[in-house]
């Protein structure tokens, strides 16, 4: 009889090897796609003689003839270049909406955008959004995985081996579409996913620092598990072999499951090496209301109906840089022929082997039999026309399909378009035909900011502090913990990140057309103050005018109203406070029967100072 140990121990080694063998069988079902994948990543770093064979692998083309002209002439590269600086303009700054007007929501939404803003700097976030970018405008398809990591923060104690002890932090992670498995498909949306599998190429030492078990370890060679190389770049498919490999390494799986009726809060198993080395509930309260979903976010270039995964641009392209290539390859074969010529000779008239060595070069004797023709240059005709215009067209083919004019990749100016109305219309063009992507990349950030903050209130238990930047540029810090979020109550916005030069001309703009002036034509010191402050003259108005710290004081009292009564002092700007007391009430502080009452009599402390002020 076997005892429970045994048996716990036997359960294990059957569901290490069921979950090993769904990921084999999930990458047998994808494995056309990879193939494809690598072959744009061989088009995009010009190695753009290789095709998928009939069996569905990567070769290299051989040329019919030793002589053929092989070059690429790459117009992929700088297309996804061209795309990737647009998307890099259009790429949003996540900011936080409040629910409604009361002074609870502002506080939250304003929390939680100072949350946003310090994570992306600290993780660099418009790195991984780039990088995540990068591999969807390549392959189709990137992903973000935001995870807690307890390694992360700030130092808040020892344990008793002397090791630190962290707060913990958000860390958000771009993945290629190589290292993502979902269970189907034809799935197009996360939502419809019931299980996604991670896996990639992990050193044996970093699953015992994390799990406690030592594995052997191997040498992993599939690309798709590890196509990142110590000597860097992408080698050609008759290099396969030669590739640095990862030594000592095991592939970590984390097979995610959606929650169901066996297991209400989801499942995440993780497997390396054919041992289980954990599983429990999946472990994030992400989802819109609380409920735990996957830890990833789905970016796609380009959908399509019916897929799990999007496509590139360079797929497109593909056939049209076959096609260039060969147009551009035989047209110098052609000069070739016609500067450096076909000579005729009649056998035994010359020295072959010579002249098939040396060539005709100038000053070259050329001794031939006497009595024979002398050797001759065939006449090679002109280049056709037809080559010229077929390259023309291919080339104006690749705008088409890439989605770029010739405004965007080469800063041409078309001859026929001369008015600067009709350059700003090519303009928009471009950007409406990249529409599709610029809204994934929409939808993917203000995803990972949602998952952000249900995290931090998560995870957050213990009181944070965090800098945040308060009116006039001042700085202030705050103490937050996760009941202080309400990631269920607030709305994400994604606004585009716009350059100072245009800021500075929507201001002027608004300045000329007398939007910003109060109703008898003048400007307000507050609406003075923050035109400076937009166009770069903070500490000019700072020197100037102290309205903003009026306001800064109208806003503490507000909070000191809330339980107590304060008393207006001589030096206030009475007007300015009393329009911040009033935006008090306004925006939920009614409701508050005792808090109303005291606002009412410091209002009319203030305007009983003024009017002593004036007698």
């Amino acid at each position: 009889m076997e005892n429970s140990q045994q048996r716990e121990e036997k359960r294990k080694k059957t569901l290490a090897k069921a979950i090993t063998e769904d990921f084999e069988s999930r990458q047998k079902m994808r494995k056309s796609l990879e193939r494809g994948w690598e072959l744009n990543l061989n088009f995009v770093s010009g190695n753009q003689f290789c095709d998928l064979s009939p069996a569905g692998e990567l070769q290299e083309e051989d040329a019919s003839f030793y002589w053929q002209s092989r070059r690429a002439f790459n117009y992929i590269a700088p297309t996804i270049e061209t795309r990737m600086a647009r998307l890099s303009k259009v790429r949003p700054s996540l900011e936080v909406r409040a629910f409604s007007d009361s002074e609870s929501d502002l506080k939250i939404a304003r929390l939680c955008s100072n949350i946003l803003r310090s994570l992306r700097t600290r993780i660099k976030l418009d790195e991984i959004i780039s990088s995540a970018t990068l591999w969807s405008e390549t392959c189709g398809t990137a992903f973000y995985k935001v995870v807690w990591n307890y390694d992360d923060g700030a130092v808040i104690g020892t344990d008793p081996n002397g090791h630190s002890l962290k707060e913990g932090d958000v860390n958000v992670v771009a993945l290629s579409p190589f290292e993502v498995y979902p269970d189907c498909l034809t799935a197009e949306s996360m939502s419809e996913v019931r299980s996604i599998i991670h896996a990639k190429a992990v050193p044996v030492y970093e699953i015992k620092e994390r799990f406690g078990i030592t594995l052997p370890g191997r040498r992993v060679t599939d690309f798709s598990l590890a196509p990142y190389t110590s000597a860097g770049g992408w080698r050609r498919p008759s290099d396969r072999e030669e590739r640095p490999v990862p030594e000592d390494h095991e592939i970590l799986i984390e097979r995610y499951t959606r929650p169901n009726g066996e297991y209400p809060q989801g499942r995440l198993e993780i497997v390396a090496g054919g041992v289980l080395l954990y599983e429990g509930s999946l472990p994030y309260l992400n989802g819109d209301r609380g409920e735990r979903v996957f830890p990833f976010v789905r970016q796609v270039s380009i959908p399509i109906p019916g897929s799990f995964y999007g496509v590139s641009v360079v797929d497109r392209m593909i056939p049209l840089q076959r096609a260039y290539n060969a147009v551009r390859n035989r047209k110098h074969e052609f000069l070739n022929r016609l500067s450096m010529g076909v000579v005729a000779v009649e056998d035994g008239s010359v020295d072959a082997d010579e002249l098939a060595e040396e060539g005709l070069y100038p000053g070259k004797v050329l001794v031939y039999r006497q009595g024979s023709p002398k050797p001759d240059f065939l006449d090679c005709g002109k280049i056709p026309n037809e080559l010229a215009e077929e390259e023309e067209r291919i080339a104006n083919e690749f705008i088409f399909v890439s989605g770029t004019s010739e405004i965007s990749r080469s800063s041409a100016t078309p001859a026929n378009v001369t008015s600067a109305v009709g350059l700003q219309l090519l303009i928009d063009q471009d950007t409406a035909r990249m529409t599709m992507s610029v809204q994934s990349v929409d939808y993917a950030v203000k995803e990972v900011g949602k998952q952000i903050l249900h995290l931090y209130k998560q995870f957050a238990s213990a009181k944070r502090i965090l800098r945040m930047t308060g009116s006039g540029g001042d700085t202030e810090w705050h103490y937050f913990d996760g009941s202080d979020i309400s990631a269920d109550d607030i709305e994400f916005e994604a606004q585009y990140e716009r350059s100072a030069e245009q800021k500075k001309e929507e201001i002027l703009s608004l300045l000329s057309l007398g939007l910003l002036k109060n109703a008898d034509g003048t400007m307000s010191d507050g609406m003075r103050n923050r035109v400076l402050e937009a166009l770069g003259y903070g500490s000019l108005h700072n020197a100037r005018d102290i309205s903003h710290l009026h306001v800064k004081k109208a806003e503490r009292e507000n909070v000191l109203l809330a339980s107590e009564e304060v008393e207006a002092d001589e030096y206030d700007d009475h007007d300015i406070h009393v329009t911040e007391h009033t935006r008090a009430l306004l925006s939920g502080g009614e409701a508050d029967c005792a808090m109303k009452e005291r606002v009412r009599r410091h209002i009319r402390s203030h305007q009983s100072k003024k009017e002593k002020k004036y007698e």
